[in-house]
């Protein structure tokens, strides 16, 4: 119960309702805003404040460090904690071109890390944690990566996983052990960009097979693996980078069943699939002895982690991927690899995922009214794959949305033959905070009402 005697700025707890930690941050927040907080006020003791509210000194604790992650408070050693100065933006880009995940919605990932490292820590032996392990993964990460993918596929035998140090090493790896210079890679005409600037350096080519609105065209991929013999298909099924479509059931069947009579390759790309609404199931489904299943935690979790799974159920092949990866990338850091383990086990990585879900829908929902009859995403997913209006090109809008301050990716990007559609992929998850997100994607639709005629000529 709090006393007569307690800041006018703190609330009154609710019983029910977000947790008592944020609730304490929430108000300290709004507090600076409307100026009840200035820069420079001293805040109470954390035991004194902590008796005021009537919780115990660890809720306190989390909710001085909330504020502090939200660059509210400063601490200054033994004189205590201060309201901080505001921070200077040193940028003043809105970042609408990277594809990472949003902030976790209800989630303190602060928190979620420093436990998961605590415990890390506390379990392994440090000295394992400090030296060379062998390419693929420990058992346990094995284990972990087969528990990770139980969604896509029930129960796994994890020896049939291999751990890699993210979907790139693990498309490369793939690319490698699969095909030999000169060989032709089958994928859409517009794909995930590594793909091909991992062809480029290892001396592959890229045929674009036609698409229509349920992907890749199976005529057309049957067609192109009789006329050119690929070494692999190249796949991003579900909530496709960057034009955000997913392939129906019967498609994936039909496209796993040309698998199996061309007995060609396909490596699965699927890293939104935890993301979507309903995904169907993948094509490694169908065809399991035919793909080189991906699962990366960077477009699902966090970036840091530097982890992804493969699934590779033909032990021949999985060797000579392993061989593959060796010979650029000896293995995951493993102190990353134990940290996204042990939140797989503990449960962290669930509640860090249902929270990056919920955030990214919310974001879409934000991004369908701003971007009103223009706007032609799945309500999930990280990214939006806008189509212009005619008297814009990408690249040319591009160019003038950096101008004023909005970075987004042109259709050209993504190409892998001469044409491209004429759209931009904007990326939802980049800008952390949700009214600066608003803003960039005002800022656009104000940019797309617009002809380039009314810029400058230096601009345009």
């Amino acid at each position: 119960m709090q006393d007569e005697n307690s800041p006018t700025w703190l609330p009154r707890l609710a019983a029910h309702g977000e947790p008592r930690f944020l609730q304490i941050a929430d108000a300290l927040q709004a507090a600076v805003t409307d100026g009840a907080l200035k820069p420079g006020d001293r805040l109470p003791p954390q035991r004194q404040l902590a008796a005021q509210l009537d919780v115990d000194l660890t809720t306190i604790t989390r909710a001085y460090d909330e504020a502090r992650r939200r660059n509210l408070l400063e601490g200054r050693g033994a004189r205590g904690t201060y309201v901080a100065a505001p921070k200077v933006e040193l940028t003043s880009i809105l970042d609408l071109s990277m594809n990472t995940p949003p902030p976790p919605d209800g989630v303190d990932f602060d928190d979620l890390l420093k436990q998961g490292l605590s415990q890390v820590l506390m379990r392994a032996n440090n000295e394992l944690l400090m030296t060379y392990h062998l390419a693929g993964g420990s058992d346990s990460d094995r284990k972990a990566g087969a528990k990770w993918l139980e969604p896509m596929f029930g129960h796994l035998d994890s020896r049939q996983v291999v751990v890699c140090p993210g979907a790139q090493a693990a498309i490369a790896a793939s690319m490698l052990a699969l095909t030999e210079p000169g060989d032709i890679i089958l994928a859409e005409p517009t794909t995930y960009p590594g793909l091909r600037a991992a062809a480029t350096q290892f001396g592959r080519r890229i045929v674009a097979v036609d698409v229509d609105k349920h992907g890749m065209v199976p005529e057309m991929l049957e067609e192109a693996c009789r006329r050119h013999k690929p070494g692999l298909v190249y796949l991003n099924p579900t909530l496709q980078n960057p034009t955000a479509t997913t392939i129906p059931e019967r498609r994936r069947k039909e496209l796993a069943g040309i698998a199996k009579r061309c007995n060609v390759r396909i490596v699965e790309d699927d890293p939104y699939w935890l993301l979507a609404d309903a995904p169907p199931p993948p094509v490694a489904t169908y065809a399991p002895e035919h793909v080189h299943y991906i699962a990366t935690l960077s477009k699902c979790l966090t970036p840091g982690l530097r982890v992804a799974f493969v699934l590779i159920r033909d032990p021949h092949q999985r060797e000579r991927f392993l061989a593959a990866l060796r010979s650029f990338a000896l293995m995951v850091a493993p102190l990353t690899a134990a940290l996204a383990t042990q939140w797989i086990l503990d449960g962290s990585a669930d509640r860090l995922l249902e929270g990056v879900r919920n955030e990214a829908r919310l974001r879409h929902r934000m991004a369908r009214d701003i971007l009103a009859g223009r706007y032609s995403g799945f309500g999930d997913g990280l990214h939006v794959w806008l189509e212009l209006p005619a008297y814009w090109s990408p690249s040319q809008l591009a160019r003038v949305a950096d101008g004023e301050g909005i970075a987004v990716t042109p259709a050209e990007a993504f190409a892998t033959g001469s044409g491209s559609v004429n759209a931009i992929r904007i990326s939802l998850g980049s800008i952390k905070d949700r009214g600066r997100l608003q803003a960039g994607l005002q800022r656009l639709s104000h940019l797309l009402a617009r002809r380039p005629e009314s810029f400058s000529a230096a601009v345009v």
